[in-house]
C-alpha cells in the first residue's frame, strides 16, 4: 500500500532559478520515509534495538520543476522487500493534479550495527519492515 504526505514549497526551498533546487527534493523523500516509519510504528523499534536503516541507492527523474506556494504530494510504496534490502517508490506530484514533478526509486539495507553489515531480513525484523507495506 502507500503512504502519502504533502509538502508546501517555501522560499528557502528555492535556488537561484526560483524553484525548488534538486538537492531538495532529497530531503522531501527524506521526509516521507522517516514519516512512514513514525506512522508505521516501525520508528521505535529501530531506535531501541542495533539496526539501522541505510538508503544505498537513488535513482531519481525529475520530470518538472516546482515552485515557491506549491504543494507537493509524495506518495511512499515498497515496491520489494528482499533477503537483504528493499527497494522504495517515491512519486512526487503536484497535489490535486496527476503531473508528476519527480519520481525516485530507493535502495535501502538493515545494518546490524554490531557488525555493521546489511542484516538478513527475518524474524521480527522482517515483520517490521513488511509493516512499512501495509497502509497507513
Amino acid at each position: 500500500m502507500s503512504h502519502i504526505i504533502d509538502i508546501k514549497v517555501r522560499g528557502y526551498h528555492l535556488d537561484l532559478f526560483h524553484h525548488v533546487n534538486n538537492a531538495r527534493y532529497l530531503e522531501f523523500l527524506e521526509e516521507a520515509r522517516w514519516t512512514l516509519l513514525e506512522n508505521q510504528g516501525s520508528l521505535a523499534f529501530f531506535e531501541n534495538s542495533h539496526y539501522t536503516l541505510a538508503v544505498v541507492n537513488i535513482n531519481i527523474d525529475y520530470r518538472r520543476a516546482a515552485y515557491m506556494g506549491e504543494v507537493l504530494r509524495i506518495t511512499t510504496t515498497m515496491k520489494t522487500i528482499g533477503n537483504r534490502s528493499c527497494v522504495m517508490r517515491q512519486l512526487i506530484t503536484l497535489k490535486g493534479t496527476d503531473t508528476v514533478v519527480a519520481d525516485a526509486s530507493v535502495a535501502f539495507v538493515v545494518v546490524d550495527t554490531r557488525t555493521e553489515k546489511a542484516a538478513a531480513l527475518e524474524g521480527e525484523l522482517r515483520t517490521v519492515i513488511e509493516r512499512l507495506a501495509e497502509p497507513s
